[in-house]
C-alpha cells in the first residue's frame, strides 16, 4: 500500500512540526519496522508538508501508527493545520530505487 498525505501547517506552526516529524523518525530509526518506508517533505512554499508511505502489510503501518512519537504528532495535527491532512492512496505507475520491489 502506498499513501501520499498532504496538508498546510499555520506559519507559527511550522517549526513545531517539523520538531515533531523529526520525533517519528528518531524513533522509526530505532524501531527498524520492516516493510514500511516514509518520506516527509517541506514545500517550497514553507507551510506545506507531503508525506509519503509504503507498507507491505497491516503490521508495518501499526508499528508506525503504534510509537509513541507517531501519537505526539498526529495528537495536535489539526490544530497546527491552515489545511487538514488529506490521505491519498496511490498506485504505483513506475519506480526507480524508491519502493520495495
Amino acid at each position: 500500500m502506498q499513501r501520499m498525505i498532504r496538508y498546510t501547517v499555520k506559519p507559527e506552526s511550522v517549526a513545531d512540526n517539523e520538531r515533531l516529524v523529526r520525533q517519528v523518525y528518531e524513533a522509526l530509526h530505532a524501531a527498524k519496522p520492516a516493510g514500511l518506508r516514509y518520506a516527509t517533505m517541506r514545500l517550497d512554499d514553507g507551510v506545506s508538508f507531503v508525506h509519503l508511505v509504503s507498507y507491505a502489510n497491516d503490521e508495518a503501518n501499526q508499528t508506525l501508527t503504534s510509537l509513541p512519537a507517531f501519537k505526539a504528532f498526529t495528537a495536535g495535527i489539526r490544530e497546527r493545520c491552515a489545511t487538514p491532512p488529506v490521505t491519498t492512496d496511490l498506485q504505483v505507475v513506475g519506480a526507480y530505487g524508491f519502493f520495495d520491489d
